[in-house]
């Protein structure tokens, strides 16, 4: 064993005693994460928006800085992955199972008012429906991979251009010097440790929640606790099995492959679906991200208080408790990229990508909910079923409806083996090749928190996740408005010396 003892221990007894109270005490588990949530919302909203709103600014003035030229890991630093691979992981690893759980729902929810509309516009109006495309965009757009890219690069810079483990007190040092190795350090490993296992859990359980909906859709299985506990506990032993392949032959190998039955997916819908007017469609949803972005991340004044907390809020949460896990595995593939090629990449591409997703997927369901069409014109009963019934009023159906499927559990399996790649990195004190045993360990456990949090949560199952990664969220917002300040002393330090600027 490779542990890093206070970390793996503290980390380990503290997801524990969750799991076990949530099984014994599921009602009192139920409030209390519901009481933390709402706590967390009441009186930090502000930091939540606040944060994700510097997080783009420091970014973008990061790409055009002239530290921009610094490579990661040096001058001579040769890259370890192609770049399509290197755009499969990230993404696939960054956003896998939330695009297709929420892809369709969120539009046709924003559209029809379900947990409320943004800036309180009137619902199945046509103001409301360019307004839901513009808020999925904020929600999946810049701000989420600028939470993603501070923390990627922070950690990508001081492991390989000061060879310091990878782990994340590593991205502290400019500021706390030596006692990053003390007890300073533990805490905020503690803390990215179960920012992360909430931050997975949560879309494991929407994951979970979306193939047992598609089962129950497609076979008339039964839509339960049971079966969504049964799928968590199937794809974590695939997951293992991944963990057990390493890097090159699991993670990588089923990102490609994910990929590639995404993008299947992706040209079948838009064929049968927008057609030529899939153009004119990205282009009107850019339009309307634009539009919408400033009066959406703006918190002072709000009305829409509903929408503002049941979503925006949400995701900035969700994405600061992904952050560790996702900025951690970008570091982990990105050695050789250059500052400004890596943050153009982490923060431009993939948000080109969720405009073509969104586009495709929410557009065609948003048209279908528009012209009163299928299961989507009566608005969100189900969010877990909104896929499917936007499948249902296209060709092959059957076909399109198992390949999405099939899609939620890949996503599922390289979410919770990058995950536990990434957590048995910190516990092991930044090392990158502990023992595997302790990986199956992380990936064990990642299953039983998701499983825990639907389980308490109940007929809340939504509302559970969505607390668990706004209660984790929370302290890891400050963690990372530090790390902007220490990787930027880092940067300027490393651009004088090698004459950078």
């Amino acid at each position: 064993m490779d542990l890093h003892n206070p970390v793996f221990f503290i980390s380990a007894l503290l997801i524990l005693a969750f799991v076990v109270g949530t099984l014994i005490f599921p009602a009192a588990a139920n409030r209390a994460l519901a009481g933390a949530k709402n706590w967390s919302i009441q009186h930090f909203e502000w930091l939540f928006m606040a944060g994700a709103n510097l997080f783009v600014l420091f970014c973008l003035v990061l790409i055009v800085l002239p530290v921009g030229k610094i490579r990661l890991g040096g001058p001579g630093a040769r890259t370890e992955f192609s770049t399509l691979s290197w755009f499969a992981m990230l993404f696939a690893a960054g956003m896998g199972i939330g695009l297709m759980f929420w892809s369709v729902a969120e539009p046709v929810a924003h559209f029809t008012g379900w947990h409320g509309t943004p800036l309180d516009i009137e619902p199945y109006s046509s103001p409301a429906a360019d307004l839901a495309m513009g808020a999925v965009m904020v929600h999946w757009g810049l701000h989420a991979w600028a939470i993603y890219a501070v923390v990627a690069l922070s950690l990508a810079f001081f492991t390989y251009n000061r060879g310091l483990p990878l782990t994340i007190r590593s991205a502290f040092y400019p500021i706390f010097g030596e006692r990053c190795w003390g007890w300073v350090g533990h805490i905020i490993d503690t803390l990215a440790v179960l920012a992360t296992m909430f931050g997975l859990a949560t879309s494991l359980g929407l994951g979970a929640r979306q193939a047992s909906a598609g089962f129950h859709f497609l076979f008339a299985t039964p839509d339960t606790l049971g079966m969504q506990i049964a799928i968590i506990t199937c794809v974590t032993f695939a997951a293992v099995i991944s963990v057990l392949r390493g890097l090159h032959r699991g993670v990588k190998l089923l990102s490609n492959f994910n990929m590639s039955m995404a993008l299947l997916l992706l040209l079948f819908v838009i064929a049968v679906g927008p057609g030529l007017g899939f153009f004119a469609g990205m282009a009107r949803t850019g339009g309307n991200y634009a539009a919408a972005v400033l009066p959406l991340s703006n918190w002072v004044g709000r009305e829409d208080t509903e929408f503002l907390h049941n979503w925006t809020v949400f995701y900035w949460a969700w994405w600061i408790s992904w952050s560790p896990f996702v900025g951690m595995f970008i570091a982990r593939v990105s050695r050789g990229r250059t500052v400004r090629e890596f943050l153009i990449a982490v923060l431009l591409v993939p948000t080109v990508i969720a405009i073509v997703w969104m586009t495709t997927f929410g557009g065609t369901g948003l048209e279908q909910a528009m012209q009163g069409r299928g299961a989507l014109a009566e608005g969100i009963g189900n969010e877990a079923l909104a896929l499917f019934q936007m499948l249902a009023e296209l060709p092959l159906t059957t076909i399109t409806s198992l390949l999405g499927i099939l899609l939620v559990l890949v996503f599922f399996v390289t979410s919770s083996d990058s995950g536990s790649l990434v957590i048995d990195s910190i516990t092991a004190g930044g090392k990158l090749n502990a023992p595997k045993p302790q990986r199956i360990f992380w990936a064990v456990m990642e299953g039983l928190v998701a499983a825990a949090l639907l389980y308490g949560g109940g007929r809340q199952a939504l509302e559970a996740l969505q607390a668990g990664a706004i209660a984790s969220g929370l302290p890891f917002t400050l963690v990372l408005l530090l790390m902007c300040l220490s990787l930027y002393r880092g940067l300027v330090a490393e651009g004088r010396s090698s004459g950078a600027v």
